[in-house]
């Protein structure tokens, strides 16, 4: 599904809810709430992705292995402008990581590998090297030491080499592949990932791409994934895009290539659909490919990360995280062009997978930003549930939904979970800023919660008719607001003053 939307600037609502988990409306609710938010994030992600001049966007949510939402918004090529689907195939890079770390563990219970073997075991000619006798458990962490993509690294950057293939990884480890003494530092290394691709095919027999169509992609049945980019799919993937230095820059296509012995660390690809297929397989309770006692061991933190002082964790193979209260595992991919993120509640079984088709795409915002937007509803259900009197009649509801904007801000009117809230489209993450509303005796004048905050707080939400009865302002704040097709053709026609009223600059 394509959509396009337009957006315009900020808001700035204060009265934040810490999304959470833990609320968990039951039923008809729960279910009612999730397509609420799912509904909303389409509008959504389409505000963002034109806000932040994103070529394209995939976003995809899984629970409980059905799929929920599958959405495509934007173009799959800034040159030809053909609009993207759900079916592009988008390079999802560091991804590659958790699919090498199951295939690891896949090796580990079937007995063909342990987790203390050593390089040198499996790649005897890096025997007496200074990554000879680094683990397989070390290199999963990111403990081995290893360099991270070598003194030459230009292959990230088209035009700057091709790269390494298994002779190139085997020299570059032999070089240069030691940086720090073995767990003295947790130290991202995709030459590290590049090596244990080389230790799965050693002890399997099977080349890795062999590995993983035999033990992953097979499994699952999916056709829109794999380790590596094929020239004969190529018409099948969105283009991959520059960044921008400055507001408005011009982006340029980035071609396809192939990433040869570095396929374990960077190589793989999918739709954000197939992703979400293969992340409910790493929920408990489903063990296409793993067991649940494996999982516990890929996704148990295994090292902090702290730097400009916020600390993350990471697994074997796994980003570990906590967002709202949910504990989630997943990765983020960076490979030129497309960036990724995917984020899986293994105990919920949920998944939500954002995959962008430009180097300065917004996927964790918008992964982040989603899981924000289902928790908000889950818990404005459990409200409703605990206190009737909060909802908002359906009735009510659907006339004064919408987007409205103003001189400072840019406001949606939601219904999430049978409550009634302003959120901010502008924000990174949505649900921190909302602003509860509830029905009161007077006509189109709706109470605000009774809190504390910046944003005045306690005061009305008022809102306007036209001559027909139509919803068609906002004021907050003593401040209007008008739907944001009439605010943008009052900004488009240079007359503020003359196309809304009591409107100038």
């Amino acid at each position: 599904m394509t959509s396009t939307e337009d957006m315009t600037t900020t808001a700035t609502l204060d009265q934040a809810v810490e999304s959470t988990a833990d609320h968990t409306p039951t039923g008809a609710a729960k279910a009612a709430a999730m397509r609420d938010a799912l509904a909303y994030v389409e509008r959504w992600v389409a505000f963002q992705g034109e806000l932040l001049g994103t070529p394209g966007i995939q976003v995809a949510v899984r629970h409980k292995g059905e799929l929920l939402l599958d959405l495509a918004w934007g173009v799959a090529d800034v040159e030809t402008q053909a609009p993207l689907t759900t079916d592009h195939l988008f390079r999802i890079a560091s991804h590659s990581k958790t699919f090498t770390a199951t295939a690891a563990l896949q090796l580990v219970e079937a007995g063909e590998l342990r987790l203390d073997d050593t390089v040198e075991q499996w790649v005897p000619a890096l025997a007496g090297s200074g990554v000879a006798t680094v683990t397989v458990r070390e290199l999963l962490g990111h403990q081995g030491g290893v360099i991270r993509d070598g003194s030459d690294a230009n292959y990230w950057q088209r035009g700057g080499g091709v790269f390494p293939d298994r002779d190139a990884i085997i020299a570059m480890a032999k070089a240069e592949g030691v940086v720090y003494a073995t767990n003295e530092h947790f130290k991202y290394s995709n030459i590290g990932y590049s090596l244990l691709g080389l230790v799965l095919e050693g002890a399997s027999g099977m080349s890795y791409a062999e590995l993983v169509a035999e033990r992953i992609t097979g499994p699952l049945g999916t056709t829109a994934m794999g380790p590596e980019w094929l020239a004969e799919r190529d018409g099948e993937f969105a283009a991959g895009h520059t960044g921008r230095t400055r507001a408005g820059e011009a982006r340029h296509r980035i071609r396809h290539v192939d990433t040869a012995a570095m396929a374990p660390a960077t190589g793989w690809f999918a739709t954000a659909a197939d992703l979400t297929v293969y992340g409910s397989a790493h929920a408990f309770g489903n063990e296409t490919l793993v067991t649940d006692a494996s999982k516990r061991l890929l996704q148990r933190p295994e090292s902090p990360v702290t730097h400009a002082g916020v600390t993350r964790h990471y697994g074997l193979g796994f980003d570990v995280e906590t967002i709202g209260s949910r504990a989630v595992v997943g990765h983020s991919g960076g490979y030129p062009g497309h960036i990724t993120r995917t984020w899986i509640d293994p105990k919920d079984d949920l998944v939500v997978s954002a995959l962008t088709n430009a180097i300065d795409g917004p996927a964790g915002t918008i992964a982040g930003g989603v899981l924000a937007i289902i928790d908000l509803a889950l818990a404005l259900a459990e409200e409703v549930e605990a206190d009737a009197s909060v909802a908002v009649p359906a009735s009510i509801a659907a006339e004064l939904e919408g987007r409205f904007a103003n001189l400072w801000s840019v406001e949606d009117v939601v219904s999430l979970g049978g409550r009634l809230v302003i959120l901010a489209p502008k924000a990174p993450e949505p649900a921190g800023f909302v602003v509860r509303l509830r029905v009161t005796d007077t006509a189109d004048s709706l109470a605000t919660d009774d809190v504390a905050g910046f944003w005045a707080t306690g005061e009305p939400a008022v809102f306007g008719r036209d001559a027909d009865g139509a919803v068609e302002t906002l004021t907050t704040s003593g401040m209007t607001s008008w739907r944001i097709d009439a605010w943008r053709a009052a900004l488009e026609s240079g007359d503020l003053a003359g196309a809304l009223p009591r409107v100038s600059l």
